[in-house]
This record gives C-alpha cells, sequence and structure tokens, in this order.
C-alpha cells in the first residue's frame, strides 16, 4: 500500500509518503511558514523525491487534531479535495493517538500530551484494548497540572507510560516526583509524526475503516477565539 499522511495540526508538522509499510520520504514543516503556503509545495516534493505521483497512492491519511484551527483546517480540507479529484479513500487519525502509539506500548496505560499554549495541554489517555489503543474518557485541552491529576485518578495504582512534544510542561511539574516514585516514565516524541498517523491509518484501512471524506471533521477540543468572543463572555462562563 501506498500512503500519504499528514499532519498539520501545530507548527510541528509533518509529510509522510509511506510503501508497504515503510516511510520513503518525509518532510518537516519548516517554522514561521504558513501551511497554506507550504503544505501543496512539501507535497510535491516528497513525491518528486519518492518518484510517486498523486495517481499513484492508495491512501490519504491526516490528523484531525487536536491543534490550531488554521493549521487543522488546511489539512482537512486540503485532503477533502485530494479524495474529491483523485477517488481515494481517507482514513483521519487524532494526533494524540499517535503520539500515545509512538511508544511502541501495546499495553498502557499512555499519557499523550503536547503544548496547547496559554497555560494549556492538549491531552490524552490510553489503554491496549484487542492488539489497539482506546481512548480512557475524551481527549481534552487542560492546564498540566489538572491533566496529571486526572491521569492519576484514571490509572488508580498502574504505573503510566507518558510521552509528550513538551515533557518538560509535565516533568517540571512538583507532583510528578511521585509519579515517578511509582515507576512512570517520561518519553519525548519526535517531532514529526506523520508518518505515526500514516502507520495507524493503513491499520484502519486494513479493517475497512475508513471515512467519507465528506464526514471528515476536525477535533478542535476547544472552541476558536472567534467564537468565544462572538458568543460573549456570560456564554463563555457557562
Amino acid at each position: 500500500m501506498i500512503t500519504l499522511a499528514i499532519d498539520t495540526c501545530e507548527a510541528r508538522g509533518s509529510i509522510a509518503l509511506r510503501q508497504d509499510g515503510l516511510a520513503v520520504a518525509r518532510a518537516a514543516h519548516k517554522a514561521g511558514t504558513d501551511y497554506s503556503e507550504w503544505l501543496l509545495c512539501a507535497v510535491r516534493q516528497v513525491l518528486h523525491s519518492a518518484a510517486a505521483r498523486m495517481e499513484s497512492i492508495e491512501l490519504l491519511a491526516v490528523a484531525t487534531g487536536p491543534g490550531s484551527f488554521t493549521g487543522v483546517r488546511v489539512g482537512l480540507t486540503t485532503v477533502k479535495a485530494w479524495a474529491e479529484v483523485y477517488g481515494k479513500p481517507v482514513v483521519g487519525v487524532s494526533r494524540l493517538e499517535a503520539l500515545a502509539r509512538s511508544t511502541k506500548n501495546e499495553v498502557g496505560p499512555i499519557a499523550a500530551s503536547y503544548d496547547a499554549q496559554r497555560g494549556q495541554v492538549f491531552g490524552g489517555l490510553y489503554c491496549g484494548l484487542s492488539g489497539r489503543l482506546a481512548k480512557v474518557g475524551d481527549e481534552q485541552v487542560i492546564a498540566p497540572g489538572a491533566f496529571l491529576e486526572w491521569v492519576r485518578k484514571q490509572a488508580g495504582d498502574r504505573t503510566v507510560s507518558w510521552v509528550s512534544l513538551d515533557p518538560e510542561l509535565i516533568t517540571g511539574l512538583s507532583a510528578w516526583q511521585e509519579r515517578t516514585e511509582r515507576g512512570d516514565t517520561m518519553l519525548r516524541s519526535p517531532e514529526e509524526l506523520a508518518d505515526t498517523v500514516g502507520w495507524i491509518a493503513e491499520e484502519r484501512a486494513g479493517a475497512g475503516e475508513y471515512i467519507d471524506p465528506l464526514d471528515l471533521d476536525a477535533n478542535y477540543v476547544r472552541r476558536s477565539d472567534a467564537e468565544i468572543f462572538w458568543r460573549g463572555p456570560a456564554a463563555h462562563a457557562k
């Protein structure tokens, strides 16, 4: 299978072209470059470097969030357009799940997180189920300390494998010492997650779990500033 996977959820985005289960070409997003300017050019370069064409792609994989509203929207809109023009199947993948899968831990629990700005992190907790990772509760945007406490309550006496693009936001907390004494570990994830997004998508495609491009939706977790300000402070406080 030839898979084109993209992650545009935040500045540390990437593209991966996979063939027969391995990444054959990659590109990392350049900081300070808008995705609307970078993405199409970078995809052309990735395809060219692997002597591939969009017509040869058999699966489109995309990270659906959480992340920046602009980044996620650019990625999903582009994939929807490709799916319509080239008639390609699509699978959407949570970026937090891709982060959790990067640990290669098939059991769990695994706590995945990265910086959401404004003193918060995007976070999710996963456990192994029938050879896959299943969410424990909802993915969320939350203060680092509150996320650590929530994971503690969910995990109970079990040790937790932590993985993050920004581990210092968790390990810098005073409560982290207690977690390490319990045997918890923290892994700093590589920034390029597109290859893992493609890997998960291929597994789901193998089980026939495609998504209609029209139903491909973003997992923003939190509302945009525009929505918050439009609704007003009173609505925001509800």
